[in-house]
């Protein structure tokens, strides 16, 4: 006898019918109609069930910090950074962990279960660092939280950015982050990547940089880190975040470029909703779409994943937690709209961002972790659609959410009663 079987389940890869087996916290079968029984069963009724999604690249210290210390009356990016300069002094560890963890309860909820976190290393209290390494620890029962070492001011044009980042990292900080466009020149901005990418190397940690979040064509830091990455050997192990100063360099520069991303097995970390809210701000008409050339990089094999990036906060008024919103607005900026462009979608938003987290165990196979979600969807392209009700959330063959499908009632002569979203669409092969 099984702990827990998801009856009749359509799977991400078209396989429909589909049994989801469970032993203890690890899937034991995946197949058509399995025979025995189980302590715990669930009818999927043919509905979508998919690994968990993953968030890549995230700011939870300052996550539903929205209107602290005042509101972003512009709604730019560096309103924004000069906005969090004036929350960060006035942060306590209390409050941070608070509005983590209520981020965190959401985040469940939708089925989000991995996230990594960017933690602000500018202020010498680190208070940031210790509230997000509590935060971690406390959601670890069911969500997975990597957080990345960020000198939001800048390694070298912050007064305290070297130390700060080194503490960071010696208090148990799993990842080197960076932000080369922000310092002061561009030789700066070079010198950091080099200097961050050695650290990784001696340290043995991935690099994760916030990397020409600009529309200055001129900003390419994404070819030093794509060098310095081959030259520590670090391939695979290094992403690239944002990348959005690539939909302003001409054709024939980023046709050497892509190549070389892809000899250092470059991980691009696009962000569609905050990219394209806040990139071409200096343009009237024609005007910059603010998201990195998603389609061309995962033409030239490039693993690319979305990040929801922020959540109410100093930069983003907006966001609820839920990644298939993400995708949503990947398919319209990067307009990749045919049936196999949105499964690439759905892709960016779970297997391929498990891929740049190096998650173990994630996927619907036996011998993975059983952790899953139940959507009012019939497939991946209606979930992209429909942004629909996680049914339930599954961590290690537990049920640790769970939601009542959304069904509207009808008073409609000669109309049906009920109208359930997920039941009104008909795949397209």
């Amino acid at each position: 006898m099984f702990d827990l079987i998801i009856r009749n389940a359509n799977l991400p890869d078209g396989r429909t019918g589909v049994d989801i087996a469970v032993e203890g916290t690890k899937i034991a079968a995946v197949e058509p109609q399995i025979g025995a029984l189980a302590r715990t069963e669930i009818d999927a009724t043919g509905r979508l069930v998919t690994p968990p999604f993953v968030d890549p690249h995230f700011h939870m210290d300052a996550t539903l910090s929205l209107g602290l210390p005042r509101m972003n009356v512009s709604g730019t990016l560096l309103e924004g950074i000069s906005l969090w300069g004036e929350l960060r002094p006035l942060l306590t560890k209390e409050a941070l962990v608070e509005r983590a963890l209520r981020y965190c309860d959401l985040a469940v909820s939708q089925g989000l279960l991995f996230i990594r976190s960017h933690v602000d290393t500018s202020d010498p209290r680190l208070v940031t660092v210790e509230a997000m390494i509590e935060v971690r620890e406390k959601v670890k029962p069911y969500i997975d939280l990597q957080l990345v070492a960020f000198p939001q001011d800048g390694y070298y044009r912050s007064e305290n950015g070297v130390a700060s980042l080194n503490r960071a990292l010696d208090m148990g900080i799993d990842i080197v982050g960076g932000i080369p466009h922000f310092e002061r020149t561009m030789d700066d901005g070079r010198a950091s990547v080099e200097a961050l990418c050695r650290i990784a190397a001696d340290r043995g940690l991935p690099v994760d940089m916030h990397c020409d979040e600009t529309d200055d064509p001129m900003s390419r830091h994404i070819e030093v880190l794509a060098a310095q990455t081959v030259r520590f050997g670090l391939q695979g192990r290094v992403a690239g975040s944002h990348l959005t100063s690539m939909h302003s360099m001409d054709n024939y520069y980023v046709s050497k470029l892509i190549p070389l991303m892809a000899e250092a097995k470059i991980n691009v970390i696009p962000n569609p909703l905050i990219n394209i809210m806040l990139q071409g701000r200096h343009d009237s008409y024609p005007k910059r779409r603010g998201l990195t050339r998603v389609r061309e990089l995962m033409d030239a094999g490039l693993n690319v994943s979305f990040g929801h990036d922020c959540v109410m906060d100093p930069w983003y008024s907006m966001g609820s937690g839920d990644m298939l919103e993400v995708g949503h607005m990947a398919i319209h900026v990067a307009q990749m709209a045919g049936l196999e462009d949105k499964k690439k979608i759905f892709d960016a938003i779970t297997v391929n961002s498990a891929k740049t987290m190096g998650l173990e165990g994630y996927g619907l196979e036996k011998g993975c972790n059983a952790d899953f979600v139940i959507l009012q969807a019939a497939d991946p392209l209606e979930a992209l659609r429909l942004k629909p009700t996680r049914l339930g959330v599954i961590r290690r063959g537990k049920v640790i959410a769970r939601s009542m499908p959304r069904i509207a009632e009808l008073s409609l002569d000669g109309r049906p009663e009920l109208i359930d979203s997920g039941r009104d669409y008909v795949p397209l092969g």
